[in-house]
């Protein structure tokens, strides 16, 4: 076998770019620099010849001489072996390098030639992101949410520890599939949104009650996003986030709601009470008229089919009785959440009766306008039907002590219709006082009252009940005086 000779080589070596020192196979002297070494050195090659290790590197173990020669005999027996070496300028400036060590027979002597590059820039970046890493780190200790990586497989490549946390997950725990913590009533909905992650931003957020490890039940908000890095990454970027406590008050606000609503019915119909009993009182003494003429008819020997007819008269009157009876109850009653479609103009008949027994107590005249199309709404239907009723009671009441001039008559007019961004509207509309400029826009904010001795808190339940239906409500001066309050809802597709 021909081996080069060493000025051949040396040449080579010197239109290199890299910097190259060849040392002594047997004495691991410096024997030979090429131009590119002595210049990142600042030393000509005479200089170098006789320097050590101790000489041009760090005084530390890492770079004690036979960690060097160590590195070199393992090159003539093992192969190239690279390694990280800190060489030292001669201006005193360390150069922390990566160094690749070859053993080289050469024709006239065996030498390990040391190609090394300058790896300062390099190393003092992966310390910052060492450091950066090691605060996230600590940051996301604390967090309650979690961050990982998933395959469109379904498979986790990453997850942070306080996202493990968040899901029970012991240290080294394995865990398992995504959809493992999921509910069967979920998964369905879970798996649509990994399936249509969008690229460009995070997903809707999506709310999930999920079963951790520890066999405790967690409620989780999801986002995610996909992800594609070439060569790297291709999956899916899941953030999930406990909102456990966010439920819980949730849930507390929800059940205070329905008391507040409840007892806004319940009051109403209790300042009703006085007309209701008016109304009840007619059929109940003619039920009492009907029963005593038919007795003495048949005390009197009288026909037969005559106290018939009266008894029938009394049947029909407690009928009505009970049918007032029944609207009241059904409307007070406590009732869960029931969600349904319903027509808006139905809801408007539903308790006009109550309207109309209210105004003509206090001497308004009703008057309802009702849509010529069908009006559609996804609503609790008694929390709509009880806005409806708050309107109107609030215009009717805002009469007492109001006197037009010229006298005219007291109107109200209760209508629906589709708005001209085609929700479904219910107004009323009234000719009574109405209210200051200034007030119309907080009306409905809460504790704001028209009438003397209100609290408002009737119009604030309007605002949250329209609200939380997905609706808007507002208040304006009628035309020609009085007070034109409308909510509008969205109608329902299906």
């Amino acid at each position: 076998m021909t081996f080069p000779a060493e000025d051949d080589f040396r040449r080579l070596l010197d239109a290199l770019t890299s910097c190259v020192l060849l040392h002594d196979a047997q004495t691991k002297a410096i024997v030979w620099a090429n131009r590119a070494a002595c210049v990142a050195l600042g030393f000509s090659v005479e200089e170098l010849l006789p320097l050590k290790a101790r000489d041009m590197t760090r005084p530390e173990p890492k770079y004690r001489r036979e960690i060097g020669v160590g590195a070199m005999d393992r090159a003539i027996t093992e192969g190239p072996q690279v390694y990280e070496w800190c060489y030292r300028s001669r201006a005193g400036v360390d150069m922390l390098s990566e160094a690749v060590a070859t053993y080289v027979p050469l024709s006239g002597r065996d030498v390990v030639m040391v190609q090394f590059r300058d790896i300062s820039a390099e190393e003092a970046t992966r310390q910052k992101l060492r450091r950066y890493e090691a605060r996230l780190r600590e940051f996301m200790q604390d967090l309650d949410e979690g961050v990982a990586v998933v395959t469109p497989s379904g498979g986790v490549q990453f997850i942070s520890e306080s996202g493990r946390r968040v899901l029970g997950l012991a240290p080294d725990e394995a865990l398992g599939a995504v959809l493992d913590y999921c509910t069967e009533a979920d998964r369905d909905r879970l798996i649509a949104q990994l399936r249509d992650a969008p690229s460009v931003r995070p997903s809707e957020p999506q709310r999930y009650r999920i079963v951790r490890r520890d066999g405790t039940p967690c409620w989780l908000r999801i986002t995610c996003r996909h992800v594609q890095i070439e060569g790297d990454l291709d999956g899916l970027l899941v953030h999930f986030r406990d909102i456990g406590g966010e439920v819980v008050i949730e849930d507390a606000r929800r059940t205070e709601a329905r008391m507040l609503e409840y007892a806004g019915r319940y009051n109403a119909m209790g300042e009703m009470a006085t007309v209701i009993a008016h109304e009840l009182s007619q059929p109940l003494a003619a039920v009492r008229n009907f029963i005593e003429g038919a007795i003495q008819r048949l005390n009197a020997g009288g026909a037969v089919d005559d106290a018939i007819w009266g008894l029938r008269s009394a049947d029909r009157q407690a009928e009505h009785a009970a049918l007032i009876i029944k609207s009241v109850r059904e409307y007070i009653v406590k009732r869960e959440p029931e969600v349904v479609v319903a027509d808006l103009r139905d809801i408007l008949s539903d308790v006009a009766y109550f309207i109309e027994l209210r105004a003509r107590e206090a001497g308004v005249a009703v008057t309802i306008e009702q849509a010529g199309v069908p009006l559609p709404i996804r609503c609790e239907r008694v929390l709509i039907g009880q806005v409806i009723l708050n309107l109107a009671f609030n215009a009717i009441e805002a009469f007492a002590g109001f006197v037009r001039v010229p006298s005219t008559p007291r109107t109200l007019v209760l209508g629906t219709a589709q708005a001209m961004d085609g929700l479904a509207e219910l107004r009323t509309i009234d000719n009574g006082p109405g209210v200051a400029d200034e007030a119309h826009a907080v009306l409905f904010d809460g504790f704001f009252s028209s009438k003397a001795g209100g609290n408002g808190i009737g119009l604030s339940l309007c605002k949250s009940i329209v609200t939380r239906h997905g609706g808007r409500i507002s208040a304006s001066p009628a035309r020609g005086g009085g007070l034109d309050c409308r909510f509008a809802l969205p109608k329902s597709r299906t």
